[in-house]
């Protein structure tokens, strides 16, 4: 006598599981290894990035190279691992860097910064940094909004070591209307 084929309970539950155990260990993998949801909290990248704007960070590409001066970065806070910050790549190990009067100088040069915010209703950015030379395997980073912004001008952040830097901010998702490649 032939046995029927028909599936049984049993056999559509361990069907189920087996797709939901691959499911979650697939998002664990790429939230860990690839990319990675983001929401921005603050001011301090105004006017490139808003308050509470959701990126998706790709985290990939830093295992393949290092971050680059100009890219947006989100790295964990030297003083507290367990909190995250975004800010821009300024200058990168081996780079000189400087501020004078709110200009920023990379290797002697100053940069051209067309994202930062210039009207700020407290007055144009005026800071000073000492000239510094960025030690290797770490980078200066600065917000965009430079009056209201936590970076490697001040101690609690200093030069960011790149292995606490996460990933690069890629793509703004939400809100939708403002969806975008981020450069």
């Amino acid at each position: 006598m032939s046995k029927k084929s028909g599936g049984s309970f049993q056999d559509s539950l361990n069907d189920w599981l087996v797709s939901i155990i691959i499911a979650v260990a697939l998002a664990f993998l790429i939230r860990t290894f690839i990319l990675e949801p983001y929401m921005v909290s603050g001011t301090s990248m105004y006017p490139t990035l808003v308050n509470n704007e959701r990126l998706i960070v790709n985290k990939l590409v830093y295992f393949i190279r290092d971050p680059r001066r100009d890219e947006i970065i989100v790295f964990r806070y030297p003083k507290d691992e367990s909190r995250d910050f975004i800010k821009r790549v300024i200058a990168v190990g081996g780079d000189t860097v400087e501020m004078r009067d709110g200009a920023v100088l990379v290797n002697g040069k100053k940069i051209d910064e067309p994202y930062t915010w210039k009207e700020d209703p407290k007055g144009l950015n005026h800071s000073n940094y000492r000239k510094s030379v960025v030690p290797k395997d770490t980078i200066f980073v600065l917000g965009d909004n430079r009056n209201n912004s936590e970076d490697s001008r001040f101690a609690d952040v200093d030069f960011v070591p790149l292995s606490l830097v996460k990933g690069k901010a890629a793509v703004a998702i939400w809100p939708l209307e403002k969806a975008r490649i981020l450069p």
